[in-house]
């Protein structure tokens, strides 16, 4: 991993601005490559993820390697809730699958805290995973 000097758009976010950083983040996730998701925090990033706190690039792409290994075709939409200043909320949910062929929805809000790069210093994270049928997904993609 390389480290970023910047990462725009950057703070403090206008409308166009704190869109365009949801979406960055949502391509990012969806890649479900960690390496390229954590150049987006800080090296001393911290996280509330459910309830595992996480610091750090190189705790992110642990934590990252974990999740996408048990949540399979993962497939996330966030949208912008609120934003102001360096700091923007999000709602999202995504749909995984288990290695059981079990289904999963999961819903959850995110705040966001960014330093003056564009950088995520900050992320705190509240899901909610339900059981659904395969027939009730909503993110029909391809696998990847």
């Amino acid at each position: 991993m390389t480290d970023s000097t910047a990462r725009p758009p950057l703070p403090p976010f206008t409308l166009e601005t704190a869109t365009a950083k949801v979406k960055a983040a949502e391509a990012a996730w969806n890649s479900r490559d960690p390496e390229r998701v954590a150049l987006a925090y800080t090296e001393d990033s911290e996280w509330r993820n459910r309830a595992e706190f996480i610091t750090g690039r190189a705790a992110i792409v642990a934590f990252l390697k974990r999740k996408w290994a048990k949540e399979l075709d993962y497939r996330l939409r966030k949208e912008l809730w609120c934003f102001a200043d360096h700091r923007i909320a999000v709602r999202f949910e995504y749909e995984w699958h288990d290695d059981s062929g079990f289904w999963y929805r999961a819903y959850g809000n995110e705040n966001w805290e960014f330093d003056d790069n564009g950088l995520m210093r900050r992320r705190f994270a509240s899901i909610n995973d339900v059981p659904i049928r395969e027939s009730d997904r909503q993110f029909r993609w391809e696998r990847t």
